[in-house]
């Protein structure tokens, strides 16, 4: 990941609340995941991590599908998947929120992806957590993604982003994308010292939507009024016509480094967003 640009707009003063999801279940599963060692796509840490998700995925209600495909990397045919979770409801129409699970390849290194990889994981299966058994208005597909890192060392070109943009194709072409409300792409989101910016591609509609979340549930401080511009998993939904968001907190020094390790991580930030996510599908779900 990824080219951002970023500029100055406000810094809003300290906020905390508290709600369902909980930051301490978040960070156990993200450690659980970051345990299993660098996760490159089509790496046996990899597979190993796709078991455990499944796993986790069987003891909460859900339906679940296992998105195998196998793109052309600049190191030839790799075999990824993506892992959805639906949650069904009955109105027809479908919120989604997505997140990457494999780490950057750094050959020789051993990174580990704590939150680059390792806290969207985690993130994603406390709601799994959370949202089984509760009645739903909408669907709701929580989607581990796979693919989201570069092969090469530089972000360029299409060696990048797999695994949404083969679901994001998959979704335009079987009528998927037009019932999704909306997409919301988490990443990077479990940094001690937690600063989500606006990111300027995702839907304005959205953005708006989820930032006065954030400001009525008392998280203006972490959810602030500054951009920032991103190349994310969002991006190949939003060309399909998707209004898709990407949270990220890219303000994080280890990125990239064999230093984001699970000492940067913090449950308070993970349930910050969890519970920002969480009421923005319920609002989602009343629209």
């Amino acid at each position: 990941m990824f080219r951002a640009q970023a500029f100055l707009i406000a810094f809003l003063p300290l906020a905390v609340s508290a709600a369902g999801v909980s930051g301490t279940s978040a960070l156990e599963f993200t450690r659980h995941a970051v345990a299993f060692g660098p996760r490159p796509s089509g790496s046996d840490a990899n597979h190993q991590l796709q078991a455990y998700i499944l796993t986790q995925l069987k003891t909460c209600k859900c339906q679940v599908t296992e998105d195998a495909f196998t793109p052309q990397t600049p190191k030839g045919p790799i075999a990824m998947k993506n892992i959805i979770a639906r949650f069904p409801g009955k109105s027809g129409k479908t919120v989604v929120i997505t997140g990457h699970y494999d780490t950057k390849l750094f050959p020789g290194r051993k990174f580990v992806g704590a939150s680059d990889g390792g806290s969207s994981t985690g993130l994603l299966l406390e709601l799994a957590r959370v949202l089984a058994g509760q009645p739903r208005t909408d669907d709701v597909y929580l989607v581990w993604l796979d693919g989201e890192e570069a092969v090469r060392t530089e972000w360029a070109g299409d060696d990048n982003l797999y695994g949404s943009r083969h679901l994001a194709e998959r979704w335009f072409k079987d009528g998927t994308a037009a019932k999704i409300k909306g997409l919301i792409n988490v990443d990077m989101i479990g940094d001690k010292h937690l600063n989500i910016k606006q990111e300027q591609n995702s839907n304005a509609k959205l953005r708006q939507l989820v930032w006065r979340s954030a400001s009525d549930l008392g998280y203006k401080a972490y959810f602030v009024d500054e951009a920032i511009t991103i190349e994310d998993d969002h991006m190949p939904f939003l060309k399909r016509g998707i209004p898709a968001l990407d949270l990220i907190d890219f303000d994080y020094e280890p990125w990239h480094t064999d230093e984001d390790t699970m000492d940067k991580l913090s449950a308070q930030s993970l349930e910050i967003v969890g519970t920002v996510v969480l009421d923005v599908i319920q609002r989602l779900e009343r629209q």
